[in-house]
């Protein structure tokens, strides 16, 4: 998300108005959660995604069909089965999605994405609101936009209700994207503090325990198995993300960078070391797996036996988990997720001093 906004910020100094499409309101299983978004440039060129397949393509149809109207409009969604298996889904799902046109000769635009990439540089809390009234076909939606601080400073167009302001500053920890009906308008609110990406690779028994926890205290969650009757809905209710992959020897492209947390709890040793040499090297916050010293100790030789060196297995926390005395997979889950909770902590006050890029180094005791 940092990224993202660094680039519309980019494109709002270069003089360049673009589009941005973002998923909110949804239900079932979706190509990505509410509040993911993709930048549409005026030549139909991207930066991020929705979730690929015929949606996105839609969208990037409807979105440089709309800029030179200058329109925001809302468009709904309902996923086929077909539709969902282009996009490497589980099954279709529907909802809606914003395509808002951001106009870079608007000064409050500047000024609202500039202050947006200070706050989220800084890891600061901030909100980003965007006000949709009445539709007409010649106008489109009328939106307005405001970036409040948690100082209740307001830049933008909006003159915030008090109200949604006491709300929104007094919220729960759940870090997530809202659209909210108020005064006969709906207000799309995005924290921009992100809670960070947790990757749980294996959905076994242990995951689904950690899945929720992880989500109730403001991580983004996505359950990755090769298992698709393990990585259902059934198993994982919403807004969980699930991704069934072809195998975890070889890993499909994720989205890992310095806000992702990856948890190895795969369903054998093997598994966990394929996961494990693919990530070690990655510049993820936090890397840990599951298992006893033992275990850890033989995965580590067989990895360096491939190349890598011992050094490069300080940053990754195994036995994963905080020390306490945690047996049953719900108390696995909580010295998992407490100690998700600490690293994210740390990361970012150590951001608010420095840029320090890749696993913040596990404390505990490692292989010797």
């Amino acid at each position: 998300m940092k990224k993202l906004f660094k680039v519309m910020h980019e494109l709002l100094q270069q003089g360049e108005s673009f589009a941005v499409a973002t998923i909110f309101d949804k239900s079932g299983s979706a190509p990505r959660t509410e509040g993911a978004k993709m930048v549409v440039k005026q030549d139909g060129s991207i930066f991020g995604t929705i979730g690929g397949g015929r949606l996105e393509a839609n969208v990037i149809k409807l979105a440089r069909d709309l800029m030179p109207e200058r329109k925001t409009a809302i468009q709904s969604f309902d996923l086929t089965s077909r539709d969902a298996a282009a996009s490497e889904m589980i099954c279709g799902g529907s909802g809606e999605i914003l395509i808002d046109f951001i106009d870079a000769s608007d000064d409050n635009n500047l000024k609202i994405y500039a202050e947006t990439v200070n706050i989220v540089a800084q890891g600061k809390k901030g909100w980003l609101i965007t006000l949709l009234g009445e539709a007409s076909e010649s106008k489109g939606i009328d939106r307005q936009q405001c970036l409040v601080d948690s100082g209740k400073n307001i830049i933008g167009s909006i003159n915030c209700n008090p109200y949604l302001l006491e709300k929104l500053l007094a919220g729960p920890a759940k870090i997530t994207i809202h659209a909210e009906a108020f005064d006969e308008h709906r207000f799309l609110v995005e924290p921009l503090r992100q809670g960070g990406t947790v990757f749980l690779f294996g959905a076994g028994h242990v995951s689904q325990k950690i899945a929720p926890l992880s989500e109730s205290v403001g991580f983004r969650t996505i359950v990755i198995d090769d298992r698709a009757d393990y990585a259902s809905r059934e198993r994982f209710p919403e807004p969980i993300e699930l991704r069934v992959i072809e195998s975890f020897q070889k890993l499909p492209e994720l989205e890992i960078d310095g806000d992702s947390y990856l948890v190895i709890v795969t369903r054998g040793h093997l598994y966990d070391k394929d996961v494990l040499e693919q990530a070690v090297r990655s510049d993820a916050a936090y890397i840990g797996m599951i298992g006893s010293r033992s275990k850890r100790d033989l995965v580590y030789a067989e990895i360096m036996s491939h190349g890598f060196e011992k050094q490069e297995f300080d940053r990754v926390c195994s036995p994963i988990g905080t020390n306490i005395g945690a047996e049953t997979p719900e108390e696995i889950a909580v010295s998992i997720v407490g100690e998700l909770v600490k690293i994210r902590s740390e990361k970012n006050e150590n951001s608010k001093d420095s840029k320090t890029k890749g696993a913040t180094p596990c404390c505990r005791i490692k292989a010797v």
